[in-house]
């Protein structure tokens, strides 16, 4: 078996070169567009080409997040901008987008796809449907244990999150920050709606709780943990953070590296306090062994504060108008960054003892004084957010070298010969006919000196052999000239390697289906007495999650609601179906008679095609389509959302649990009371809680019947409405307003 990839992130050229050079064996990045990561920094298209070669050069992998929802007039600029990657030997991409998926796997078809976690990756079904596609990877869904990763059939490559920031809702399935941010999640402009300050409410009654931050999770670590993830058949080990500091890339992919080594080498891991230390120095919103490692609950949120908190430091002993005065628990360096209890924080500029004097640093137990340049006027702790020691010290290592062999051959009456190899490629340089020496012969000592002098290259000499005759003359200069030309030569044969062979294919658009423009209206209920009213007002298709609801009424146009995450274990065939997930549409595509969900984020016709080749009779777009791109779709067999409440987002975290219940257990509070939460705004957000999920529901109605005639003018016919609470008036209005849209149009 294969030795295990560790892959860390780069937001920057600086974060890439500190992966690189600390021991990463992929790196992943973003370009200016189309990556989930719309605010780190990214590359250019000249940087990306830099990127390629250097992480090349170092025998390193690059993979290119194209991992955004793409718009139908967006899929022309992806594909060139994909071409670009293609042409300039990025490794693979990682790809969320299933429409955009199917035109790569036509176009390029032998360039490498990781399905982004952003594709909801969490069941066997799903996971053999991107298999089938051609994806080679799943990067998988954080929320699933190990043992349930183990448990995983389909023969693919896995990637798994070890490190770093984790989002609340399941990755792709988060429309939050979309619906009330103005900016998609799914487009990589996420506005870190979880981060934000909530209060939980039981009917009308708030829940006191010991945080506002209801939605913020810790930071994933599983460095003690690594043996148990080398040993489950995983293929990759990815470190979360393109948003982080070259410091924090440079020493967690140090850090993990060393540990996965050391698995290797011993089967056993050591992980100091110090490390630990280092690493809530770097970013800390407290630890958690995640899902991965059954965290729960309190054990996986800090509901205390959404950011980097850093480590203890002292607590505050005085201020006053000019000086703080603290009492150390933890050394204090000069140009350290602190932050106190209120929120407020600095740089140490100026760092004083007790008697007043400056210093550079000050030990545990010592009191330090400080300027207040920020206005304290009162704080209790004060925690170390930067440690300037821990970045010099970060920043002076030993990078990483390529490892080569050389040898050189040097006989009397034949040209010198020196050959490099570094195990997959070997370059072979000829210098002069060696002759006898007339004075000063050259000895091997000599010559192996000058052909290891490769410090100002990225190479060492593992392995130099030297063959050659007695008493003969070889010039120092054209050793060294030799040297450097096959090195030049050798960095580019690196820099410019490719893992596969170019191809490029020609395709034809696929046949637009035809289409009933007839009306049609689905509605989507939360009780019995809104089913009825549905079925009264004789609308085409009616959506239920509840089964015993769907069986009583089966026969009446009624669809089951799937689940959004699915185990593979439940079998819904020859039902009609509404389909939440991926995994679902691949296993019941052999279905006579299933539509499809929001939830699978369509936003263009490729996706729509795809869907339909997996039997999907109708399928719903994302409410993040926005208005000249429903034109653009409006000859396709789709239905629009007009009105309802969009749920925001899916969890495995019960916040109900956790803070109404008082503990980690799943509970039935829900049955019998209502819950929300309620932001600064006074915005109130409903809770359904589904067994082992939360959803999470807008404050308000998507409301698009105004513009009911524009639509229809597209070709759109096919609506739905999401109910919540409305009664038997207010839903029969909704659908009069769309009958009525339809018939005046057609009768203009």
């Amino acid at each position: 078996m294969s030795k295990i990839e560790l892959l860390s992130p780069a937001g920057n050229m600086e974060c890439l070169k500190s992966a690189v050079l600390n021991g990463a064996d992929a790196v992943y990045l973003g370009g200016k567009k189309f990556g989930a990561r719309h605010f780190a920094a990214n590359f250019d298209n000249l940087e990306m080409i830099e990127a390629i070669k250097f992480c090349h050069l170092y025998g390193v992998k690059i993979y290119v997040t194209v991992n955004t929802i793409c718009y139908e007039d967006e899929l022309e600029e992806a594909l060139d901008y994909i071409e670009f990657l293609y042409d300039n030997n990025v490794d693979a991409l990682i790809m969320q987008d299933l429409g955009l998926i199917t035109l790569v796997r036509k176009k390029f078809p032998n360039l490498e796809i990781h399905a982004s976690t952003q594709a909801h990756n969490h069941n066997d079904e799903g996971i053999r449907a991107l298999k089938e596609l051609g994806v080679k990877r799943v990067v998988l869904a954080r929320e699933m244990s190990l043992d349930e990763i183990k448990n995983l059939k389909t023969n693919i490559e896995k990637e798994v999150f070890i490190h770093g920031a984790l989002c609340v809702s399941y990755s792709g399935c988060c429309l939050f920050s979309a619906m009330n941010g103005g900016r998609s999640g799914n487009r990589g402009e996420c506005v870190g709606s979880c981060r934000l300050p909530y209060k939980l409410y039981e009917n009308d009654k708030e829940v006191k709780t010991d945080g506002d931050y209801l939605l913020s999770m810790r930071s994933l670590c599983t460095l003690e943990h690594i043996g148990k993830l080398i040993d489950a058949n995983i293929t990759s080990l990815k470190i979360e953070g393109r948003m982080k500091s070259p410091e924090y890339v440079s020493y967690i992919t140090r850090l993990y590296r060393t540990k996965i080594d050391e698995y290797y080498k011993n089967k056993e891991i050591n992980v100091s306090n110090e490390e630990i230390k280092n690493i809530k120095k770097l970013y800390n919103r407290e630890l958690t062994k995640g899902y991965l490692f059954n965290d729960y609950g309190k054990s996986i949120m800090n509901i205390k504060s959404p950011n980097h908190i850093g480590i203890h430091l002292g607590n505050v002993i005085k201020v006053d108008k000019y000086k703080i005065k603290i009492k150390l628990d933890d050394t204090l360096n000069q140009e350290d960054g602190i932050r106190f209890d209120n929120d407020k924080g600095m740089i140490v500029n100026k760092l004083y003892n007790e008697k007043g004097l400056l210093v550079n640093k000050l030990e545990k137990g010592n009191v330090a004084i400080l300027d207040n340049k920020i206005g304290l006027k009162n704080a209790k702790e004060v925690r170390k957010t930067t440690d300037v020691l821990l970045n010099k010290e970060i920043n002076e290592f030993e990078k990483k070298k390529v490892k080569i062999s050389i040898t050189c051959n040097a006989f009397i009456g034949k040209k010198l010969e020196l050959v490099v190899s570094d195990n997959i490629d070997t370059i072979k340089k000829y210098g002069n006919v060696i002759e006898k020496a007339l004075n000063c012969s050259t000895d091997k000592e000599r010559v192996k000196t000058q052909l290891e002098k490769l410090g100002g290259t990225p190479f060492v000499s593992q392995s130099t052999s030297i063959n050659m005759d007695e008493n003969i003359f070889i010039s120092i200069k054209e050793l060294n000239d030799l040297r450097r030309e096959i090195v030049e030569e050798l960095i580019n044969t690196r820099e410019n390697k490719s893992l596969y062979d170019k191809v490029k294919n020609n395709f034809e658009e696929e046949k637009l289906s035809v289409k009933n423009k007839d009306l049609k209206i689905s509605v989507l209920v939360r009780n019995e007495e809104q089913l009825k009213v549905a079925l009264k007002n004789k609308v085409d298709k009616i959506f239920t999650d509840s089964f015993a609801l769907y069986n009583k009424y089966k026969g009446n146009n009624v669809y089951f609601k799937t689940k959004r995450v699915s185990d593979d274990k439940e079998n819904f065939n020859d039902e009609n179906l509404l389909v939440t997930e991926l995994g679902a549409a691949f296993k019941y595509s052999k279905n006579n008679n299933f539509v499809s969900d929001y939830f699978l984020n369509v936003v263009n016709s490729k996706t729509v095609r795809y869907l339909e080749s997996l039997n999907v009779k109708d399928v719903t777009l994302s409410p993040e389509v926005n208005k000249e791109n429903i034109k653009l779709l409006g000859k396709e067999n789709v239905t629009l959302l007009v009105y309802g409440r969009v749920e925001l987002m899916v969890s495995k975290y019960c916040p109900i649990n956790m803070l109404a219940n008082g503990n980690d257990r799943r509970c039935n509070l829900c049955d019998v009371n209502k819950y929300y939460l309620k932001d600064k705004d006074d915005k109130i957000y409903p809770l359904i809680n589904e067994k082992h999920l939360t959803h999470i529901l807008n404050s308000t109605n998507l409301d698009l019947l105004d513009n009911l005639e524009d639509y229809l003018d597209y070709g759109i016919t096919s609506f739905r409405i999401d109910l919540y609470d409305e009664e038997e008036k207010d839903i029969e209005n909704i659908i009069n307003v769309i009958r009525y849209a339809y018939g005046y149009r057609n009768n203009k």
